[in-house]
């Protein structure tokens, strides 16, 4: 059963036991992200911060800094793997897509701030970082836009900081959707809408955190995932479609010709993102929201917050299943590491079954939507290695990898956010692909050491009375 809202997202992480909430003051400036940060770095729940300084509005974190409430949010058992929930997911999105259904109205518009009413502050928007340029209104937002062309409406996540009571600054990414789009309003001389949503059913901020296919929107591949269309509604001021049941929605436009400083910030990266720049902004006409809303954050920062396991589901989601629509045979699984945000890393496990096989994987990897930004490196390893075994990886780049097998590829799309490259060349990454099988062309293979499955079957059944105690035993291969 799909979730109608953030709230009933909330109650079941709560009854799962994975909800802790914070009744203590907590100081918006810095002391909520640190808090939050600690307690993902200990493995610690999602919270709920019911007591922000000078707020009354409870503010969300640490939604999805456990596979299990990744795999809560697209209603599966909690006990799930985080590859289990990718598989899943390349499922459910292989169905057929089920769009969005516009309804009269919705709880998003509770309340209405038109012009002068609208002030950003009213909601405990936190500053995460000591030296990021401000607070940071989206580190959890679905930005909506549509193309001026086409009609095609796209739901990504960027983030936003608050340059003053009705101004956003935003960071629209070369070669993002949104950037496209707003590429087309530039030409045109005109204001590009925007909406931007706090707070939904968590599978729309996982897709707009996503890498689909352009001219594809995420509406209808949230429809696919929960089985059920997503009820929206039209805005108050912005032509484009609205989750009826949002806890906030900002509605503006972006100026097509002016410019204004924004950043840096503390990116998913664990770096800043560079000095302050001239980037495009929003002039806030609107604000709806529910009566007493809930604001909801991602504290971003170093490996791993939620930001980063939102990345690894839905990043190596999106490359499994363009690798799967490529009609590629023979892939068993793809991960990509939270570690790595889901994007700058792949490991692919492949049955191989002709000569050159694993670099057509590879190579159709980088070519994919999600891979063709910012993938630097991709590992091909065969099917006796399941892809987030990670030492099994490694034994393999130890014992199978052969560097003169490898393809070094010099160029391709970066992301601007990538501290590996200088702060000025961010615009093209080389790339890596790493063959980690043992060649199919080999007539003679080297023998792997194995147990003898009989011997193995044996000692299972004897494991108690060795051992004195039950302990869980890996499954016969």
């Amino acid at each position: 059963m799909p979730y109608q809202d953030l709230r009933e997202f909330i109650a079941r992480i709560e009854s799962e036991g994975e909800l802790r909430r914070i009744t203590a003051e907590v100081d918006w400036d810095l002391e909520l992200s640190h808090i939050a940060k600690i307690n993902e770095e200990a493995g610690g729940p999602a919270l709920l911060f019911e007591n922000i300084k000078g707020y009354e509005t409870p503010v969300f974190a640490s939604a999805f800094t456990t596979v299990s409430r990744l795999a809560l949010a697209l209603d599966m058992p909690k006990s799930s793997t985080l590859v289990e929930v990718m598989r899943e997911w390349v499922k459910r999105c292989s169905r057929e897509k089920i769009p969005p259904k516009l309804v009269a109205d919705g709880p998003c518009k509770e309340n209405v701030d038109y012009g002068n009413k609208v002030n950003l502050l009213k909601f405990p928007v936190p500053r995460f970082f000591k030296l990021d340029g401000g607070r940071y209104f989206g580190t959890a937002v679905v930005t909506i836009t549509k193309d001026p062309d086409t009609g095609w409406v796209n739901l990504g996540t960027y983030r936003n900081q608050v340059l003053d009571e009705r101004t956003l600054g935003t960071n629209f990414i070369k070669g993002k959707h949104a950037d496209m789009m707003l590429q087309k309003y530039i030409e045109r001389k005109e204001p590009m809408p925007v909406a931007l949503v706090v707070g939904c059913d968590p599978v729309l901020l996982l897709l707009a955190s996503s890498r689909m296919p352009a001219n594809e929107s995420e509406y209808d591949y949230a429809g696919a995932l929960r089985g059920k269309p997503v009820e929206t509604v039209k805005g108050e001021t912005v032509d484009l479609p609205i989750p009826a049941t949002a806890e906030i929605v900002v509605e503006g436009e972006i100026d097509p010709k002016n410019r204004k400083l924004e950043g840096p910030f503390g990116e998913y990266t664990g770096y800043y993102s560079g000095t302050p720049s001239e980037k495009p902004y929003i002039n806030v006409n609107c604000v709806t929201y529910r009566s007493n809303p809930i604001f909801w954050v991602s504290t971003v920062g170093k490996a791993v917050t939620d930001t980063h396991m939102i990345m690894g589901l839905t990043y190596g989601a999106a490359l499994w299943y363009e690798l799967e629509m490529m009609r590629i045979p023979g892939i068993k699984a793809v991960y990509c590491p939270p570690e790595g945000a889901g994007r700058m890393l792949a490991i692919i496990s492949i049955k191989q079954m002709y000569p050159g096989h694993a670099m057509h994987v590879g190579t159709a990897a980088i070519s994919t939507e999600m891979g063709n930004y910012g993938l630097k490196t991709v590992i091909v390893v065969d099917d006796d290695i399941d892809p987030w075994d990670i030492p099994r990886v490694l034994w393999a780049l130890s014992f199978r990898f052969q560097p003169s097998r490898a393809q070094y590829i010099a160029r391709g799309r970066s992301t601007p956010l990538d501290p590996s490259l200088p702060i000025d060349s961010r615009d093209i990454t080389s790339r890596i692909i790493i063959d980690a099988t043992i060649p199919f062309e080999w007539k003679q293979k080297p023998i792997p050491v194995e147990l003898d499955k009989e011997v193995v079957k044996r000692i299972h059944q004897r494991w108690d009375e060795l051992f004195g105690e039950p302990v869980k035993l890996p499954a016969l291969r």
